[in-house]
């Protein structure tokens, strides 16, 4: 970049990775998951120049899914530049599984990696390169599913050990950080297959909206979301300590809760009672709910996981739907 200015693009990721970790203590070590593409090289980078300053040890975690030809020399790749900007870096091969469809299972067998591997470094933090467009895609599938405010708050910046300093700039800040460092992102082609419907919406719905109700679109969907994830987490309080206190409810307790605190209530005691937390949804909960007004019993309601629930009197009773094996 020379001694001129320093890129707008580049001060912007510096500054979100500043702020986004402002609370990690010198010498903590920090994991960053890194594909390859701008966003995570970018991620990785703002991250180095930090960490010189903070003192943080940065290690980035490059997973290779092993689904696509050469996805071996793209990892590779991506950590040799990592090491380039003086951060440690690894590989790591995953086996991806089948449930919830190539994207989903894709997706957690990296977390489930990047979290062991956080775990292995007593990382204090766990950072993924998740923008702005991510959250605005994100909320806009979870309309098209019908999601309740739980899903509509999409991703937030802290949640635990995991942090998306990024979530606030946009995608093309990245491709900026990159071309103005030198970086040589990966353009994943998968990010432009219309098989996959986020792509769709990324490309189709997003610059439609974009055009029709002329901008501003991504950056609105981005702040829905932050502000259905204050409301979310209140009414998540509100249920958890009232369950806290109700640990097993009559129908009774339940019908006398606001829905907004008896939904989440119920969705739970259904958890809790081994439905799948990845495939349950605010469709479940609403049919859960019906049990509660319907005083006659006698139905039953099917949940993912091999779960079932019916009202038998003054109670809800979870049951497995499958023999144990």
């Amino acid at each position: 970049m020379g001694g001129g200015r320093l890129d707008p693009a580049v001060a912007a990721g510096r500054a979100a990775v500043r702020d986004g970790l402002s609370d990690v203590e010198p010498g903590s070590a920090v994991v960053v998951g890194v594909s390859g593409g701008a966003d995570s090289l970018a991620l990785a980078a703002s991250l180095a120049f930090v960490a010189g300053r903070a003192a943080w040890d940065v290690t980035a975690v490059v997973v290779d899914h092993g689904l696509q030809p050469g996805s071996a020399d793209v990892a590779a790749r991506a950590a040799e530049q990592c090491r380039d900007l003086g951060l440690a870096a690894e590989v790591v091969t995953v086996e991806v599984g089948q449930e919830g469809g190539p994207e989903a299972a894709a997706r957690a067998a990296r977390h489930a990696a990047l979290r062991e591997h956080a775990a292995q470094l007593g990382a204090a933090a766990l950072c993924l390169a998740h923008t702005l467009d991510d959250q605005a895609e994100t909320v806009l599938l979870g309309l098209g599913r019908g999601s309740g405010a739980r899903s509509l708050a999409a991703m937030t910046p802290r949640s635990g050990l995991v942090r998306r300093p990024f979530l606030g700039l946009r995608r093309s800040a990245t491709a900026s950080i990159c071309a103005a460092l030198g970086l040589d992102p990966w353009h994943d082609p998968h990010n432009a297959d219309p098989r996959f419907r986020r792509v769709r919406v990324r490309h189709e719905v997003l610059p439609l909206l974009e055009d029709v109700l002329a901008g501003g679109v991504a950056e609105a969907l981005a702040r829905t979301a932050e502000q259905l994830a204050r409301d979310a987490e209140l009414l998540e309080s509100l249920a958890s300590g009232w369950l806290d206190a109700h640990p097993d409810p009559t129908v009774a307790d339940l019908a006398v809760q606001h829905p907004a605190v008896r939904t989440r209530a119920l969705h739970r005691l259904a958890l809790a009672a081994g439905a799948s937390a990845g495939e349950l949804t605010a469709a479940h909960v609403l049919r859960l709910d019906s049990l509660v007004a319907d005083p006659r019993g006698g139905r039953t309601i099917e949940l993912p996981g091999g779960i079932a629930c019916t009202r038998e009197a003054d109670r809800l009773h979870f049951l497995p739907t499958q023999p144990a094996s």
